[in-house]
Formats: C-alpha cells, structure tokens, sequence
C-alpha cells in the first residue's frame, strides 16, 4: 500500500509543478487560483462524495462508516491536545492561526485524491465520515477561535456546505439503493475525474505565490510543520492501537489527518481580519512536504500495524 501511496505522491508532486507553471506563465491569476478553488470545493469534490454512495447495500460498509466518525473523532482530539499543549499563547504570536493550522487538515483537497487511489470509491465513501467531522468542528470551533466569540451561529453553515448536503443526499441514495441514470452518473464521473488535477494544480498556484526563500528562514514554520505533518499523524496511528478496526477505515483516517494544512485557514483570516499571509504560508510549506510525509505515515501505519 505503501508503494501506491508513493505513487500518488509522485503524480500529485508533478501536477503540483505545472500549477507552479501555469502561474509562473501567467496562464492563472490569482483570481482565477481562487476561482478554480470554489469550484473544486462546491462542485468537483461534492459530486465525488456523492457517487461514492452509489453503491450496492452491505452491512459491513455501514459499519465502517460508524467506525471511521469514532476514529475521526478520536484523530481530532489528537489534534486539538497537541495544538494547544504545544502551542502555547505569547504575545506577538499568532496562535489561533497556527493552533488552527494544526488542527484542521486539508482533507477534501489531498484527501480524496489519496484515498481515491488506494481503495477507490469505497475509501471515498468512509471518508465522508471524516469530512462530516472536519466541517463541523472547522465551522463551530474554528471559527470560534478565529472570530474571539463564543457564538454557534456559524453552525448554521455546516448544514449549507456543499461537502455536507452530498453526504445527506448521497446517504439517501445509499440507504433507499435509488441508482442515478446512467447518462447522469457518467456525466457526474467525468467532472468528479477532475478532482485530483483542478485540486493540485490550485495547490502548486498557491504554493508559488508563498516567498518560500523567506519562509524558509522562519524556523517557527518547521516546528509546526513537524507537529502537523508527523506528531499528529504518529499519535493517531498509536491509537489505533487501543481502537483497531478494519484497515480500510484506519487508513483513510489516516490519510486525512495526515493531510497538510487546510486552506481553509486563510479564508477564514480575510474573514476576520488576521494575517492570512501567515497563514499562506503554512498551507504551502505544509503543502509541500506532505508529498513525501504522507507515504511516510503509510510506510510507518504499515510497520507498526
């Protein structure tokens, strides 16, 4: 499995590199970086969650889907008990935006590209179970902790994101076994075929507009790139330990959490007024080195389990 991962890894590296290109050339903007962005997050990857349930009834998938919102649940507490132990609040530093960083994965984006290649629609369909996870906390505590209020208005917006009403729509599909017509899933198949390109390509564009010369100097980058992209992943392997279900669901959560930075972050930034250079900045550092981390944690769930 490893190897596939690494595999992956390599074609999601070299999609990266002709965003990187396609920027340098002039060819994107950075208003066309962002517009892409929304239509693979509304469009692109919300048709890929929704075929994943198209698929015949099984017991057994049921069951992993309830399996894999224990771990998910289980990968964030991780999450959260690392950022706020390791991260502690100084003045002059930006914690809510490196604690958020930490915390929330970019999930959608390099997770269903990487779970799409190792177990296809099936590892798909349990990673809803993660992005059910992922919106709800990013949408109720992370904004929480971005906005300084203690308000639940924003969960309002979970049941409006376009990820969360394809999980809804999709699970009825599922569990009344209604097939879409075979023009419309094919149609549906070809767009959710874009996924992997659109996403890495706007990652390698973003990447590109990031000083990596200057943020390279920043030793601060690196440390929290070892807590995202390494101590969490590990923690969350560890406890598979104490929790161990099918392999599948395991490494599809792992995966996830293992994804770097969620962009999340920056958006939320512009939002409320934070340095969302900052927070670029992690995302395309953390970006970057999770071509080679994320097999890493593959190589390393395989040795330990």
């Amino acid at each position: 499995m490893a190897g596939i991962v690494l595999h992956q890894a390599i074609i999601m590296f070299i999609l990266i590199l002709v965003g990187v290109l396609c920027f340098k050339l002039n060819l994107l903007s950075k208003e066309s970086v962002n517009q892409i962005s929304g239509l693979v997050l509304k469009i692109v990857n919300p048709i890929v969650i929704l075929m994943a349930y198209q698929k015949e009834y099984r017991p057994e998938l049921v069951q992993n889907l309830g399996r894999t919102f224990i771990l998910s649940l289980i990968a964030y507490i991780i999450a959260m008990a690392v950022a706020y132990l390791c991260i502690r609040n100084r003045e002059g530093r930006e914690t809510v935006i490196e604690r958020f960083s930490c915390i929330y994965s970019n999930c959608g984006f390099m997770g269903i590209p990487l779970v799409m290649a190792m177990f296809g629609y099936d590892g798909v369909f349990y990673l809803t179970a993660f992005l059910t996870v992922f919106n709800a906390l990013v949408w109720s505590h992370g904004v929480m902790q971005m906005s300084g209020e203690k308000s639940l208005k924003s969960l309002i917006k979970v049941l409006r994101s376009p990820a969360i009403i394809a999980i809804v729509i999709g699970m009825v599909l599922f569990f009344l076994q209604i097939e879409l017509p075979s023009v419309v899933a094919e149609t549906f198949e070809e767009i959710g075929s874009l996924n992997t390109p659109l996403a890495m390509i706007v990652a390698g564009a973003t990447i590109i507009q990031t000083d990596l010369l200057k943020v390279f100097k920043k030793p601060r980058i690196f440390y929290l790139c070892f807590l995202k992209l390494l101590l969490i992943p590990i923690l969350t392997i560890l406890a598979f330990r104490l929790f161990p279900f099918d392999k599948t669901v395991e490494m599809t959560v792992l995966a996830a959490i293992a994804a770097p930075s969620a962009a999340i972050c920056t958006m939320q930034c512009l939002n409320y007024n934070r340095n969302a250079a900052y927070a670029s900045e992690i995302f395309g550092v953390t970006t970057l080195f999770s071509i080679g981390t994320m097999p890493l944690m593959m190589i390393i769930y395989e040795t330990l389990l």
